[in-house]
């Protein structure tokens, strides 16, 4: 599990956890492109999970995570990854806890490049790595 999108599986995800000794690093997922096929929460209803995230035990907040519209050049997604940064970036200044915003994975295969330029500390390169699925 690498990301969450509400704050009952948060919380879920947590108690679980607690049960198996473990703990849990996630990202919040925040969906910004809206698009039907994607996961993830709205940047206007965020917050609540980073309040929910202060309380658990086990499942740690640890960063944020978009999927933006697959691009047709890599450099068409560097405004998702912008955003998702100036939204950390909004957040922290608002008081949400730095290490509840240390990592942004963003970028893939495709548009990990731009997605580094753009602030990401994790890339998904598994296409680059095993080849398409």
């Amino acid at each position: 599990m690498q990301s969450v999108d509400g704050v009952e599986l948060l919380k879920r995800l947590d108690t679980v956890a607690g049960e198996a000794g473990r703990t849990l690093d996630l990202l919040i997922q925040v969906d910004l492109a809206q698009e039907a096929t994607k996961f993830g929460v709205p940047p206007e209803a965020a917050l609540p999970l980073f309040e929910a995230g202060a309380s658990c035990r086990f499942a740690r907040i640890v960063g944020l995570m978009t999927l933006p519209p697959v691009p047709d050049r890599p450099e068409d997604a560097r405004p998702w990854f912008r955003r998702l940064r100036e939204a950390r970036d909004a957040w922290a200044a608002s008081g949400v806890p730095a290490h509840m915003l240390g990592e942004l994975s963003m970028g893939m295969s495709g548009d990990f490049e731009v997605a580094v330029e753009e602030g990401a500390t994790i890339v998904r390169v598994g296409t680059a790595i095993f080849g398409a699925r």
